[in-house]
This record gives structure tokens, C-alpha cells and sequence, in this order.
């Protein structure tokens, strides 16, 4: 296994305030200022990647590869959100997490999230190839 000592049940959290660079507000100014999706996704991507990065082999990296999540609820400025995230499966170069967010009040999204472990020299290699860096 490339993420030895990395199980299923294994759990982190990342917690945040919500503030106006966070909302909805920040992409269309006549949206009300709420905790938008894109932001529930990358803090529930962070909660994940702090889950494998204890595990990491020296020069690898985890990169999300998939997100299935539904988010159920607004969040205003000021609130705290945590997002959690479990491990269900470990599979070759892949973890598979079910991710939660929840804010001062209530449970605001839930799914399935899955990162990739990448070898960090030959991912670079492969962008500088494609002229991306």
C-alpha cells in the first residue's frame, strides 16, 4: 500500500470563519452574502488532503481527482464551518472520503470525495511537457 498506515475510519477536520471573500456575494454582487459551494468544496478538499498528508511518501503529493457533494444550506458571514472528512476506501493510489460540512447551526453539505496520490516530480514534468508551467 503506497499510503502505509492510512485506514479506513481515519478522520480531519478543518475549520474556518466565513467571511465576504467566501460567499456567493463574491461572484455576483446581487446574491445575498452566503458561504458559497465552491468554498464548502475546497475546504472539505483541504479536511482530505489533511487526512493523507501524514502519509505522503517523501516527493508525492495528493491531488483531488473527484467531488460528489450536495450542499444543503446557507451559511451567513461570521459563522464557523468545519468540514470533515473520513476515509471509506484506500485503493492503490487512491482514497475515497466521505465529506461533511457543518456551520454554527446544522449539517450544510455532505458527499464523496477522491484524491490521487502523484509522484510530485513526474507530475511536474508532465505540466511543463503540455507547456502549462
Amino acid at each position: 500500500m503506497m499510503l502505509e498506515g492510512l485506514r479506513v475510519g481515519d478522520k480531519s477536520e478543518k475549520t474556518i470563519e466565513v467571511t465576504r471573500d467566501l460567499t456567493i456575494q463574491m461572484h455576483d454582487p446581487m446574491l445575498p452574502p452566503v458561504y458559497s459551494t465552491p468554498a464548502m468544496i475546497y475546504l472539505m478538499e483541504v479536511a482530505a488532503a489533511g487526512a493523507m498528508q501524514p502519509y505522503l511518501p517523501e516527493g508525492f503529493i495528493s491531488v483531488g481527482v473527484e467531488i460528489n457533494v450536495r450542499h444543503a444550506a446557507a451559511t451567513p458571514i461570521g459563522d464557523h464551518v468545519t468540514a470533515r472528512a473520513t476515509v471509506l476506501e484506500v485503493v492503490d493510489n487512491l482514497v475515497k472520503f466521505d465529506v461533511e460540512a457543518h456551520d454554527n447551526r446544522q449539517l450544510i453539505g455532505s458527499g464523496t470525495h477522491i484524491r490521487a496520490v502523484l509522484d510530485l516530480e513526474r507530475f511536474v514534468n508532465g505540466l511543463k511537457k503540455k507547456g502549462l508551467l
